[in-house]
């Protein structure tokens, strides 16, 4: 939202000054005394996705639900969803009527994915009488700095993914806070949110996996006393998937089956090349091949804080680095431990499944599923 320019004349002793200022609006605060924030001008309606990214790994059909708001009083009109080719919405259309101005309405679409894998947009439009409106209203407010009112297009992205999500119960260890659980969820995983006071042998055997979220050994206090119990379940045949932490105030150094030491090395160009290192690995055929273009359309990186020394019993899977630099080789380590699998990976996961990535959420079905056994042919 660019700032309303009023412009000014003067004339002082003879001379002509022109300047301009921005429009504002004045109000008083109780604590903050005067406040000035910029007068934004908004469309008569703003419309908002509930989720900004749904993926479906199968054709069932899956609700959307659109949030529709106000900007006048006594505002009528109909809201529908433009869809990629070969998907579908019901209904067509809603009829929707506001009284007042701010009220909200709320609407449930369903969509069918095609049978074929692709990604596409969903745009959402108001029709008030002869006009169509199809803007958000995302409202920017701190302390530090002014109030600003963004309208950016009111749509959401839709993925459909060839893939198979091997295995069913995942235990997710929650920790600077990630969006992956909801990301495996949309595949088909069933994920609980592990409590520290409750990782017994018994009921960790219930889980195809359990991962550990982003700097969890950073935040989490309490798995310094858990871990050893986690590498257990590992030893017993389960999967434990370690995402990224910092070297820096780890809970404990005791989190790996065998040595194992973080760095700060990272690759931060989202398209770096991406080579593998051992092709024939079951976690890189398991049970979704993955080729280089599952690395295509990553966002904003690759991963951070690789670990850059391991124990030979380590395999390192995959080796990138950014230009003018020296391959990193620690993005993705694999272990056999005991009858159970350890991985490693400081990939970027908690970016590219909430991003629907599609060759993100395949290459990490098959991390929870190393462990599965593979149907006969």
């Amino acid at each position: 939202q660019a700032p309303i320019i009023i412009p000014f004349e003067l004339n002082i002793a003879g001379e002509h000054i022109t300047y301009e200022v921005p429009l504002v609006h004045k109000s008083n605060d109780p604590v903050k005394g005067e406040v000035f924030q910029p007068l934004a001008v908004t469309p008569p309606v703003a419309i908002n996705f509930r989720d900004k990214v749904q993926v479906f790994a199968d054709e069932t059909p899956r609700t959307f639900q659109v949030t529709i708001k106000g900007g006048l009083e006594q505002l009528k009109g109909e809201l529908s969803l433009e869809v990629p080719d070969t998907w579908k919405v019901a209904p067509d259309v809603f009829s929707f009527e506001l009284s007042k101005k701010g009220e909200e309405q709320q609407f449930t679409f369903t969509i069918t994915p095609p049978e074929k894998s692709g990604e596409g947009k969903i745009k959402a439009v108001a029709k008030v009488g002869e006009q169509h409106y199809s803007m958000e209203r995302v409202n920017i407010a701190y302390d530090h700095i002014p109030h600003q009112v963004l309208f950016p297009e009111a749509a959401a992205k839709v993925v459909k993914l060839d893939i198979y999500a091997g295995g069913h119960n995942i235990g997710y260890v929650m920790g600077a806070g990630d969006d992956i659980p909801a990301s495996l969820r949309q595949i088909g995983y069933k994920v609980e949110l592990l409590e520290m006071d409750n990782l017994n042998p018994a009921k960790l055997s219930q889980y195809t996996a359990i991962i550990l979220g982003i700097r969890a050994l950073n935040t989490v206090e309490r798995l310094k006393f858990q871990m050893e119990t986690l590498l257990a379940y590992a030893e017993q045949g389960g999967t434990l998937i370690v995402q990224y932490n910092t070297s820096h105030r780890l809970v404990t150094n005791e989190f790996a089956p065998y040595p194992l030491q973080l760095s700060r090395d990272r690759v931060s160009v989202e398209d770096a090349s991406v080579q593998f290192l051992t092709p024939e690995h079951r976690i890189l055929n398991y049970p979704n091949k993955i080729t280089s273009a599952d690395f295509d359309g990553w966002i904003q990186e690759r991963g951070l804080y690789f670990p850059n020394q391991w124990d030979q019993r380590y395999q390192a899977i995959l080796s990138t680095n950014d230009p003018g630099e020296s391959p990193k080789h620690g993005g993705l380590l694999v272990a056999e431990y005991g009858k159970g699998y350890y991985i490693y990976t400081g990939l970027s996961w908690f970016r590219e499944l909430p991003a629907g990535v599609p060759g993100a959420f395949r290459l990490f079905a098959n991390l929870i599923s190393i462990g599965l056994q593979e149907p006969d042919n």
